[in-house]
């Protein structure tokens, strides 16, 4: 700084020194018959040389590089150079989806930004969540068929918007690395609010939030892969496809047979499995859970984490370090779940909306930054200011912790702990997002929500 100081001050006495020999110049020739070009010869290198000391590129850019909290010098650059890369194996996105998308893309004007269309899409999910809550505040009771048949229709809507603002993009010539962010911003939050929708379908209860916890391993597991790959691989069998298409199914299903059919043993739900030990005696949405456990939780992560291996192991890497930008998420979950089991007014059970998403805006956060290292081609390991997800929850387990040790009497009641673990939450996330989305916009020279 002290030498960008020097440089400055180099800058301004050469600029005073060339306007003194200007006046000099002008008032000898007050008295000569010069011409307008001459005139103009005289007084456009001043006009050059003004503009250059009065408010240098250098300047410029280093006060954006300098009031940037998010990305540095080094992502600023690296912005300018990303390009997005992915790959959709699926079959039904390509003989059924795709078509169908190709077709709907095409009723959005060309003045509309993509990110418009995400923002949109998301909102469907949103309005989703806060039926489920209307109707059935704890996750454990039937609400009406045609909530089943909207939360159906909104998921829809939601993949369909969520498919085609690539689209638009590529329409408009707007893609950038915000829309990647954006997007996968979204994408991350829509886990938990479509894991409240479906709660309330399925009547899940407590069971509402491994719901969650399901969807977002796989999710997490595929942008950590991506890091680290540089491009975004979609299985035959992949979640943003026919897992959403299962889930709105699922919906339109509930609308017709009711959601106590979840909500029932599994054998009677499904007399011809009523043979089958354990399974026929649990729960149904408890048996889609465990199978969803088995055949796409497990063979997902280990896709990613095979792929991030193959990555790292001929450019002699550590995995351990790779593993590391995993360990907020890990800290995540077992601070929330170790709450639950201290907590004496079963926190999951009787809030279940308000854990799902204070723990899904946290998730957020830590998905984002994995997102912007990505994009920004920062060194892979582990982000320190990914952990500010986990600063709420010391206090919340000491809280807990009070309760057990005084006979369920906490120091602060549980409901505003876990209010205020939201707010945080939020606060937290909010913050990320309008910084990001400021940084990025200025660095790019771009806009969010329009063009010009």
């Amino acid at each position: 700084f002290a030498s960008f100081r020097t440089h400055k001050r180099r800058e301004r006495e050469e600029g005073e020194r060339l306007i003194f020999s200007h006046k000099q110049r002008q008032t000898k020739a007050l008295s000569l018959p010069l011409s307008l070009s001459a005139h103009s010869q005289i007084l456009s290198p001043l006009r050059r040389n003004l503009q250059h000391f009065s408010i240098p590129p250098k300047r410029r850019r280093f006060e954006v590089i300098r009031k940037m909290g998010y990305i540095g010098a080094h992502g600023v650059a690296a912005l300018h150079r990303h390009k997005y890369s992915g790959v959709d194996h699926s079959y039904l996105a390509k003989y059924v989806l795709q078509p169908f998308w190709n077709r709907f893309v095409k009723i959005f004007p060309l003045w509309m930004p993509p990110n418009m269309i995400t923002l949109t899409g998301f909102m469907f999910l949103i309005i989703s969540a806060l039926l489920g809550y209307v109707y059935s505040p704890q996750l454990d009771s039937p609400p009406p068929r045609w909530v089943h048949l909207a939360h159906g229709l909104l998921l829809f809507l939601y993949q369909t918007f969520d498919a085609v603002d690539g689209k638009q993009a590529r329409r408009t010539n707007s893609s950038s690395p915000l829309g990647e962010l954006f997007d996968h911003g979204c994408d991350a939050l829509a886990c938990a609010f479509e894991t409240m929708a479906y709660g309330s379908t399925a009547m899940c209860g407590r069971d509402t939030f491994w719901f969650w916890i399901i969807s977002a391993i796989p999710f997490i597991g595929s942008t950590w892969e991506t890091y680290f790959t540089n491009i975004l691989t979609l299985p035959v069998v992949n979640g943003p496809t026919e897992g959403l298409a299962l889930i709105y199914c699922g919906h339109f299903f509930t609308a017709i047979v009711g959601a106590e059919w979840w909500a029932q043993q599994f054998g009677e739900s499904i007399p011809l499995f009523s043979w089958v030990p354990f399974l026929s005696e649990i729960t149904t949405s408890r048996v889609v859970l465990i199978t969803m456990v088995a055949f796409a939780v497990i063979p997902t992560l280990a896709f990613s984490v095979s792929n991030v291996y193959k990555v790292i192991q001929p450019r002699k890497g550590s995995m351990f370090v790779a593993l590391s930008m995993l360990f907020p998420f890990v800290g995540l979950l077992a601070g929330v779940l170790i709450w639950d089991y201290l907590s004496p007014t079963d926190l999951i059970r009787n809030y279940p909306h308000l854990v799902v998403l204070g723990t899904g805006l946290a998730f957020g956060f830590i998905v984002g930054r994995i997102i912007l290292a990505h994009i920004c081609d920062e060194p892979k390991g582990l982000k320190t200011n990914m952990c500010m997800s986990l600063l709420y929850l010391p206090f919340a387990l000491a809280n807990a912790l009070t309760a057990r040790l005084n006979n369920g009497v906490a120091l602060v009641d549980e409901f505003w702990v876990l209010l205020g673990y939201c707010i945080f939450t939020m606060a937290l996330y909010m913050h990320f997002a309008t910084s990001v989305i400021h940084e990025i916009t200025t660095a790019l020279g771009i806009y969010c929500f329009r063009f010009v």
